[in-house]
């Protein structure tokens, strides 16, 4: 979302009044300053100008072509853990993918999600930033296990191959077209579909009309007055959880006609039927599932079909458009399984897809490059020693991805787009300096569907398109978009190899 040139006045403004809010609601900076005489080993660092702290400074970075500017020029003067104050609270600042990696893991009993006021007056008492401990853990088994489920992926595949086509067909007469835009109107389709298997409807287009105005007050001033951005979002929260609600209503009723035996055997075929069947069949556990969390649980899980997935599309199309050795390996490759169906007649599988070694690439790269989840905020229940540095009880830790993601101890020449870097010794997904999905008990449960939908995405795409991409630049701040939304023009490559 864009912001105006009123933007710093507002800033002032916010985090004076959320300053104010937390000093009255937890412990003050005098029992702060008790904790860090007390053990005398925080991280170095500083709390910037009174009130504000440092916020501008953060902030102002988000609005640069190198938004971890903030953290590396203090990561030069403290070390890669710091301290600073930022949007309103003390904190303590990791750079360190050691530290991180203990941050994430520790979770539940030592470390919990914290999140500024407007998050999570937007998703409510059961968001799954809030929720915590086994039922955490459960929830994210049963949602995990069913996205990364072969049978799954099989039907899944072939909804996205559907709606894939369906957009890049319309593009045929376009002039002029904006991918930003173009992918938001299929992943946010495919992912509801896995969700609560709504089809093409008038709710559809109801929900993702709602879903768009709830979303944009993720990141807003705290002030829940009407006509403010805030109340807009909460409002259109309301009526999106009305209709998932009688979409899920619908679906218990059934659930509870079915004798137990025949529907607990069957496939799940949404995230709504595994939530449900936890539901109806465990009533007797003290951690079954509510109506209400579920409904809460399906809607915030809609998040990556509107933000995430859509946006590292476009960003791989631009990233591609600006490096033409990459794209023309990515097109030979994509076009070498394509004339492989032609050839066999075979349809294609969700583990084509996965198979195609440097399009895998492509996207990790582009995951590294982008960071649209530059970090996560957690807050220490005790006093935690890592490493040496304290994290007193109560203070906020952000483990920064991005941070990692850029740190020439990790990638040589961080700041190039460069698929290649993934084919050498040593380089690896699943290491410690790779965390687009997040880590520990919270990654990501769909980051396996998500990594097929972009590839199957970029392989319809190159082997149906050629493009020329205008020249965008990425904005960070409060989200990752690009400025213009990625305006290109295509030219139809028909059958050709």
């Amino acid at each position: 979302m864009e912001w105006c040139i009123g933007f710093w006045i507002l800033v002032g403004t916010f985090v004076g009044w959320w300053w104010y809010s937390k000093e009255k609601s937890s412990s003050s900076s005098n029992s702060d300053m008790k904790m860090e005489q007390k053990s005398g080993v925080l991280p170095k660092g500083s709390f910037g100008w009174p009130l504000i702290g440092e916020t501008l400074d953060f902030i102002a970075a988000g609005y640069t072509s190198q938004p971890v500017s903030f953290m590396e020029k203090r990561r030069s003067l403290y070390g890669k853990v710091f301290k600073t104050h930022i949007l309103g609270t003390p904190i303590i600042v990791s750079t360190d993918p050691a530290v991180n990696k203990v941050v994430l893991q520790n979770h539940g009993n030592i470390f919990i999600p914290a999140y500024p006021k407007s998050i999570r007056e937007i998703f409510g008492e059961y968001s799954i930033l809030q929720t915590n401990g086994t039922l955490q853990k459960k929830v994210h088994a049963l949602i995990g296990g069913f996205l990364r489920s072969p049978q799954f992926k099989t039907r899944i595949t072939k909804d996205i191959e559907h709606h894939v086509k369906l957009t890049l067909t319309s593009w045929k007469d376009l002039p002029l077209l904006l991918i930003q835009e173009e992918t938001q109107k299929f992943t946010f389709k495919v992912l509801v579909k896995a969700l609560l298997s709504l089809d093409p409807s008038d709710d559809l287009d109801f929900l993702k009309r709602e879903f768009d105005e709830f979303i944009k007050g993720l990141i807003c001033l705290p002030i829940k007055l009407p006509g403010t951005r805030l109340y807009k979002s909460l409002k259109a929260k309301e009526r999106i959880f009305k209709l998932v609600k009688k979409i899920v209503e619908q679906r218990k009723l059934g659930v509870e006609k079915s004798e137990d035996q025949e529907h607990h055997n069957a496939i799940p075929k949404d995230a709504v039927d595994v939530l449900l069947r936890d539901t109806y069949g465990e009533q007797n556990d003290n951690q079954s599932l509510s109506l209400d969390f579920v409904i809460s649980h399906i809607i915030e899980l809609m998040i990556p079909g509107e933000e995430t997935v859509p946006m590292s599309m476009t960003l791989a199309v631009k990233f591609l458009s600006d490096c033409p050795a990459a794209l023309e390996l990515l097109t030979e490759e994509n076009m070498k399984l394509k004339r492989q169906k032609t050839d066999s007649g075979d349809d294609y599988c969700w583990t084509d897809y996965l198979s195609l070694q440097f399009t895998q690439n492509v996207i990790n790269e582009t995951l590294r490059v982008a960071n649209i989840i530059n970090a996560v905020w957690r807050k220490a229940l005790k006093d935690v020693e890592i490493k040496g540095i304290l994290i007193p009880e109560g203070w906020c830790v952000l483990t920064s991805f991005s941070s990692v993601h850029m740190d020439e101890e990790n990638y040589e020449n961080p700041y190039e787009f460069d698929p290649w870097r993934w084919e050498k010794t040593g380089a690896s997904v699943k290491n410690n300096c790779f965390t687009p999905f997040g880590g520990g008990q919270r990654l990501c449960p769909g980051l396996e569907l998500s990594r097929l939908e972009i590839s199957i995405f970029l392989h319809h795409l190159v082997t149906t398109y050629r493009w020329i991409a205008e020249k965008d630049n990425i904005i960070y701040f409060p989200t990752v978009k690009l400025k213009k939304k990625l305006p290109i023009r295509v030219t139809s490559i028909g059958n050709s190899s």
